[in-house]
């Protein structure tokens, strides 16, 4: 019988030694990924993000006059020969969007000879995250090459006006007459981690069915990314 309990000792003894180094690990690896966790806790945290009215599939979008890194203001009715928009709200400090600004730049280089230039819309509280800053956004514009406007959203005002909710968020507009009219709403396609496993290219095939006149077979898909910083 004491043998039987001092064994059962040493067996409790290994057992948590084996659970703490675990749990260091565990603490360790969330320490080294903890924007990334924190981008996915933003995404995963929906039904706790306040539920912001916007744009609907047919809606007609009002134009709005945002600053673009470049000191001038710039506005949809600037682009008189656009049959429509790729607005994407995004910014600097986010993970996902990070990971999607090459893809947005071919998207903005494939598509703005064909009338629908990229918009980019920084709508992060610069408070809240420095990083998002409009001289953060000159570097960060430079240092990538962007070939679209990157405009601030000064004082918040346009994005609940979208409905956006995370950084990246796309909305597709196209011109009917003088009004831009919101064809798809969402993420810009289905892998934000690897470009080269993409399933479905969400925003590309929406684009391409508005070019050749077609229907567009998913209008809206859910947008992941980092919680927009009030």
């Amino acid at each position: 019988m004491k043998t039987l309990k001092i064994l059962t000792v040493v067996a409790v003894i290994a057992l948590v030694g084996i659970l703490a180094s675990g749990v260091l690990n565990v603490d360790s690896l969330n320490m080294e990924n903890n924007e990334i966790e924190s981008a996915i806790n933003d995404s995963q945290n929906t039904d706790k993000a306040p539920i912001r009215k916007g744009y609907d599939i047919g809606d007609t979008a009002t134009d709005f006059s945002l600053k673009n890194i470049d000191g001038r203001m710039v506005s949809l009715k600037n682009y008189e020969e656009a049959k429509g928009f790729i607005v994407i709200f995004t910014c600097n400090h986010c993970p996902y969007s990070v990971a999607y600004e090459d893809r947005i730049i071919a998207l903005d280089k494939e598509f703005k000879s064909q009338g629908y230039p990229v918009i980019a819309i920084n709508p992060n509280n610069p408070e809240a995250y420095p990083e998002d800053s409009y001289d953060n956004m000159k570097i960060r514009a430079k240092e990538k090459g962007f070939t679209f406007p990157y405009l601030f959203d000064a004082g918040q005002t346009i994005y609940p006006q979208y409905g956006a909710t995370k950084t990246p968020h796309v909305f597709l507009l196209q011109k009917v007459d003088k009004n831009n009219i919101v064809k798809y709403i969402g993420a810009i396609d289905d892998n934000h981690k690897d470009a080269t496993a993409i399933k479905n290219d969400y925003l590309r095939d929406a684009v391409t069915n508005l070019i050749n006149g077609e229907e567009i077979k998913m209008t809206k898909t859910v947008a992941i990314g980092c919680s927009i910083k009030s």
